[in-house]
């Protein structure tokens, strides 16, 4: 996932404000072109950890890149749609077909916050794992923003 920086976190960097020196070297390098994971890899060296990059994320300064969450979701709809493709097409495979698409976008669009949620649905192989990561998603977006995926596995 790629992130970057928004109106406030432009500000915060022209002003030199909220952000520690290694939190700066990190934030600068968010672009939109460069992934979490190189961001990550590049300042290791200085010590910066995912947790502070949640931080920026939580501030208001860092945000997911819309065009990165289209890929994603698209990539991964697709992925779903080969993998169910593959299996019988019973009701389950169906669910799930339309299922996982929802929960990958609930989730991606958390940012950092959803990171290791957004990992956990994209291990979910069908139906019922789903269903079991259901309550985590509901609590991380609520219920209101839940209620299509919901149906979507109970369907």
């Amino acid at each position: 996932m790629r992130y970057v920086k928004t109106e406030a976190g432009q500000k915060a960097l022209k002003d030199r404000s909220l952000l520690a020196p290694r939190q700066r070297s990190a934030f600068i390098l968010f672009d939109g072109k460069r992934s979490l994971k190189e961001v990550l890899e590049a300042t290791a060296g200085l010590g910066v950890t995912s947790d502070e990059l949640v931080q920026l994320v939580e501030l208001g300064l860092l945000e997911p890149d819309p065009q990165s969450i289209r890929e994603q979701t698209d990539k991964l709809a697709t992925a779903a749609a080969v993998v169910a493709g593959k299996e019988s097409s019973d009701a389950a495979n169906d669910r799930y077909r339309k299922a996982y698409p929802l929960a990958v976008q609930l989730t991606s669009a958390l940012g950092l916050r959803g990171f290791r949620l957004t990992l956990a649905v994209e291990g979910a192989a069908d139906v019922e794992a789903l269903r079991a990561l259901l309550p985590k998603i509901r609590d991380a977006v609520g219920a209101d923003k839940c209620r299509e995926l919901e149906q979507a596995l109970n369907a």
